[in-house]
């Protein structure tokens, strides 16, 4: 038996793009296949729907809600865990291991460089995953890429065009990186989803971290959730998700 486990998750509570609560996921995810969620709303330097002109505890609890809402609705039915997003330039990082306490602990994180933010991550027992590393919108003006201040890459964003996807998967295999898989899923209706797949299931964010540290986790996707009958399948199975077909048309900033 596989566990598949979403790894890339935005509830309304903390991240402004989204539309969904908490506490709404469960039994939808649940119905997916999901054996587990980790909540990664947008931080204070991205997308977030937290309002900046309170104290920094306010803003902490605030941001904290969508993850507790949605583990409290799941009790036993779905694992939750947390995790969380943070931008850049652009370039967004899925930060894995922390807590609730360490974000009141590190007020001062927010006003970290990439390097900084790393290291302040790994001394708190978290690990730092780029996301998405050569997405491409109309909001943004360059892809910003640093191999020495990340610990893996998602290499399958099901919110991403196959090809960008595919840029991902060879920047990940250049570098040696571990790899990762999410939906980066902010509604219901979402077409295509993703994930991480274990033999074995996690039960804390700790696990995960661990277990993706070993490389024993498999990148999953699965085309058109809503209505197919199969299960999800590994990447490396979708020659369109690992061959680059298409380059990035954005600058390639090197860090």
């Amino acid at each position: 038996m596989n566990y598949i486990y979403e790894t890339h998750l935005h509830t309304i509570e903390g991240s402004a793009c989204s539309r969904t609560p908490g506490a709404d996921y469960i039994r939808y995810m649940k119905d997916l296949g999901y054996s587990g969620i980790i909540v990664t709303d947008h931080f204070f330097t991205g997308n977030c729907a937290i309002p900046k002109d309170q104290p920094w505890d306010k803003r902490v609890e605030q941001y904290c809600s969508g993850y507790e809402h949605a583990r409290e609705a799941a009790g036993k039915d779905l694992t939750v865990l947390f995790g969380l997003e943070y931008n850049f330039q652009g370039d967004e990082f899925l930060l894995y291991g922390l807590s609730k306490e360490w974000l009141l602990d590190n007020p001062d994180i927010e006003g970290k460089d990439r390097f900084q933010v790393y290291e302040a991550v790994h001394q708190g027992g978290g690990i730092m995953i780029q996301a998405h590393p050569y997405r491409e919108r109309g909001y943004l003006s360059a892809i910003h890429l640093t191999p020495d201040a990340c610990d893996g890459a998602e290499v399958y964003n099901a919110a991403n065009p196959d090809y960008q996807n595919a840029l991902g998967y060879q920047y990940a295999l250049d570098h040696g990186f571990l790899m990762a898989g999410g939906s980066d899923i902010h509604y219901f209706g979402q077409p295509d989803m993703g994930g991480m797949s274990f033999s074995y299931p996690i039960e804390t964010i700790e696990d995960y971290v661990k277990a993706f540290m070993a490389g024993e986790g498999t990148p999953v996707y699965k085309k058109d959730a809503l209505n197919s009958k199969e299960g999800f399948k590994p990447i490396f199975e979708a020659k369109e998700l690992i061959t680059v077909s298409k380059e990035p048309t954005l600058e390639v900033i090197w860090h």
